[in-house]
């Protein structure tokens, strides 16, 4: 029985009962609603080099995301089978995934090829875009609430914020016809700031769960970093 697991990630909203590991060569589903027991698993790839583990948002805590290699699979988790997988996403190792909160079938993913790539889950054989935001690997990827804006964090000791307009669910909204309302300037598509804070590799980034314009960063000296949105972006989006 293997008990070493690489990543181990708490159920989403509604099924907070549940929790998924990934293990070197295995994905478990396990309940943790009255004590912790396994529910299911199944078997990943041999040679298979798991880095990233994210629950899909969109599917009723049924279905799971893994990096292995440079490749994604997609997993449901009724059946513990493999249902989608996106091939060769990146030219090295992927290193993160992350679902886009408000549409469904999107995600995007990070690299050793200094890449982050956007993707439709139905049209897998070429990323919808491909930004360079990083010199060296880019180890995670994290979608805001408002999914224009993205934090990728990287080796080469930057955090990146991006804005994706084009690709986030707003852009899906009909325009509003308001003569009196001034135009603004919009945000330039892709690297909106880089926060170059740290003095080693970023391993980890997070937005608040609370505050959507405040976020965190890790690096691995162990220091911590607290960032926020500049006024100028944050105002240019909501009003």
């Amino acid at each position: 029985k293997q008990w070493y697991q690489r990543r181990v990630r708490g159920g989403p909203e509604g099924c907070e009962g549940q929790m998924c590991s990934l293990g070197d060569t295995s994905l478990i589903r396990w309940d943790v609603e009255d004590g912790v027991r396994e529910h299911s698993s199944c078997d990943l790839p041999k040679r298979c080099a798991p880095a990233a583990l994210r629950w899909n948002p969109h599917s009723s805590g049924n279905q799971v995301g893994v990096a292995c290699d440079t490749h994604v699979r997609l997993h449901d988790l009724r059946s513990m089978k493999c249902v989608t997988i996106l091939d060769s996403v990146h030219s090295h190792n992927v290193r993160d995934l992350d679902f886009n909160p408000n549409r469904q079938y999107y995600l995007s993913t990070c690299g050793d090829d200094c890449l982050t790539k956007f993707w439709d889950c139905r049209k897998c054989t070429e990323p919808l875009m491909t930004v360079n935001d990083h010199s060296h690997w880019v180890w995670k990827v994290r979608y805001n609430l408002r999914d224009q804006l993205l934090l990728t964090a990287g080796s080469d000791g930057k955090v990146v914020l991006l804005n994706i307009p084009s690709l986030a669910s707003e852009s899906l909204a009909p325009e509003e016809e308001d003569t009196e309302k001034e135009v603004k300037e919009p945000l330039k598509e892709g690297v909106l700031e880089e926060y170059d804070k740290h003095e080693d590799s970023v391993y980890s980034v997070a937005w608040s769960p609370v505050d959507p314009w405040l976020f965190a960063s890790l690096s691995h000296d162990g220091r911590l970093v607290l960032n926020r949105v500049s006024k100028d972006i944050k105002f240019n989006i909501i009003l």
